[in-house]
Order: structure tokens, then C-alpha cells, then sequence
């Protein structure tokens, strides 16, 4: 199963992934009941809403409708910074006996296919391809043995960053926090799509040219030990979405520095995620 959220005629809605062009709008009563994605998750209601939207809902194309963040209005967004080996390597930092974590806001998130806005502060623009973890069943102190069971599914996200921004001081959010530059999707699909997550591949490809391409099997901490960390200091709720780290290869480390220009494709290819697809465009 595959879930989208989009927006038609200026109404925001949600359904199922049918193709690159193609989605499945909810039936109204549904989405009546249920007015997003969050709601069906917390209900836990995914299998129920596919059985109706196939049934019952309305197909619409691309040229309709345009896509939103697959969860376009989650409580909270957890990042974990150097997360990968390769990454921890290229930025010559020490090993962390916990996971490095920092937050985005809901304003900087952005979707599959919508423009990608280069913030007019900075010139060093970067890139990041990293697995999203998206929270089913919430909870506090969820230990690692059940972190699976709190997991609704999985989708690609691209975490844009500000390099000099994020190098300010020693907190990184200003760098990670310009609005719409974290895309989010295409879909999400489920654990039942998904049912080994560390085999999974996550690439990053700059104007058609492999940048970063490594294992989720390479994750230093893995989704159990994620979700049990943050859990220990904080609720987690449905539809909470985890940036799970992104793998060496970034712009900032190339020699000389790769940065995203205005013009420039980036796509984050996830095995079983699709492609997420964005243009970088001049900030208005």
C-alpha cells in the first residue's frame, strides 16, 4: 500500500499511489470522518482506507492535482545527524555514543515534483537523501524490541541545507530550516510494502549523476535504537516523522563543493520508495 496526500481545486485530500501521474482520491464520507492522513494513521485505518479508495474512490492525474509532503502536517520532525560511517568519515567528526538529533518545522517541509527553492541567504546549498521513518502507534519509552510495531511506513526525503547557516554556532537548525526545502514523498508506503528495511538502497542523483548511494544496513543507529532514544525524552504521535541520517557524498565534503543550483534536478531513489523529484528553483 502506497498513500499519497495532494491537493485539488484548492482542497487538501489524500488517497493511494497509482502511478507517477496518476492517484486515487478518498471517498468524501472517508475523508470526512478521517480529514487527513495523520487521522487514519492515528486510527489506525490504512487498511481500511485502501479497501474503499479502491473500491469506491476517484482517479485523478498529476495535471489536476499537485502532490504535498506525504504527511503534510506532522507534530513533530526529528533529523539525526551523522548516521552513516561514510558520513561520519567525510566530516572528520568522533564517533557519538548517542545519536545527534535536531528538528525541522512543518513550514520547510515540501513535496515530490514542487519546486525546490534555493534561499537567497546562502550559497552553499546542499543536499542530503535520507530514509523517512513514519510513525504509527505513538508512545514514551518504547523499548527496541517493539519499535517496529509504531512504525506506519516509509517514504524518501531530501533534507536541503544552508551549509554556512547550519555552521552558525554549533546548532544546526537555522542551516536545516529554510521554508520548503526538506521534500517529503513521493508516497508512503507501508511496512507490509516494506518488510525488511535494511534492505533497502537510498541514492541521491545531482542532474543525473549518482552522488550518495549506500545501505540501510549502514545506519550507525538503527530505527530500533532511533525510536527508543527519542521516545526516552519526548511523546511520540501518529504521523511524527523521523529523518533517519543521510550517507556520505554530500555536496559540502566533494572536493571541490558540489552545490545545488537554480536549474539543477535533484532525486532521492529509495529501493521500493519511488523517486523523489524536485527542480531548484530561485527563492520568491
Amino acid at each position: 500500500m502506497s498513500f499519497v496526500s495532494f491537493e485539488i481545486e484548492g482542497q487538501k485530500t489524500y488517497g493511494l499511489w497509482k502511478d507517477e501521474g496518476h492517484w486515487i482520491q478518498v471517498p468524501d464520507g472517508f475523508q470526512t470522518q478521517y480529514p487527513d492522513l495523520k487521522s487514519v494513521i492515528a486510527a489506525n485505518k490504512l487498511d481500511e482506507l485502501e479497501s474503499l479508495t479502491r473500491q469506491s474512490g476517484k482517479t485523478v492525474t498529476s495535471a489536476q492535482a499537485r502532490l504535498l509532503p506525504v504527511i503534510p502536517n506532522p507534530s513533530k520532525i526529528f533529523c539525526i545527524g551523522l548516521n552513516y560511517k561514510s558520513h561520519v568519515a567525510e566530516t572528520k567528526r568522533a564517533d557519538s555514543e548517542y545519536p545527534a538529533i535536531f528538528t525541522r518545522f512543518v513550514d520547510s517541509l515540501s513535496a515530490h515534483n514542487a519546486p525546490l527553492p534555493h534561499p537567497k541567504e546562502t550559497t552553499r546549498f546542499d543536499f542530503e537523501a535520507e530514509l523517512a521513518v513514519i510513525i504509527g502507534q505513538g508512545g514514551r519509552n518504547i523499548k527496541q524490541a517493539q519499535a517496529f510495531d509504531h512504525i506506519a511506513g516509509y517514504a524518501c526525503f531530501n533534507d536541503g541545507t544552508a551549509r554556512d547557516w547550519q555552521r552558525h554556532t554549533h546548532q544546526w537548525i537555522p542551516g536545516k530550516n529554510f521554508p520548503l526545502t526538506g521534500p517529503l514523498g513521493p508516497f508512503m508506503a507501508t511496512k507490509k510494502e516494506i518488510p525488511d528495511v535494511n534492505k533497502l538502497t537510498v541514492e541521491s542523483r545531482l542532474n543525473g549523476e549518482v552522488m550518495q548511494h549506500a545501505s540501510v544496513a549502514d545506519l550507525i543507529y538503527t530505527l530500533p535504537v532511533i525510536i527508543e532514544y527519542l521516545s526516552g525524552f519526548t511523546n511520540l504521535y501518529p504521523g511524527d516523522v523521523i529523518a533517519t541520517g543521510t550517507p556520505g557524498g554530500v555536496g559540502d565534503r566533494r572536493e571541490p563543493p558540489v552545490y545545488m543550483k537554480v536549474g539543477d534536478v535533484i532525486e532521492i531513489e529509495i529501493t521500493g520508495l519511488g523517486t523523489l523529484r524536485n527542480v531548484v528553483s530561485s527563492a520568491t
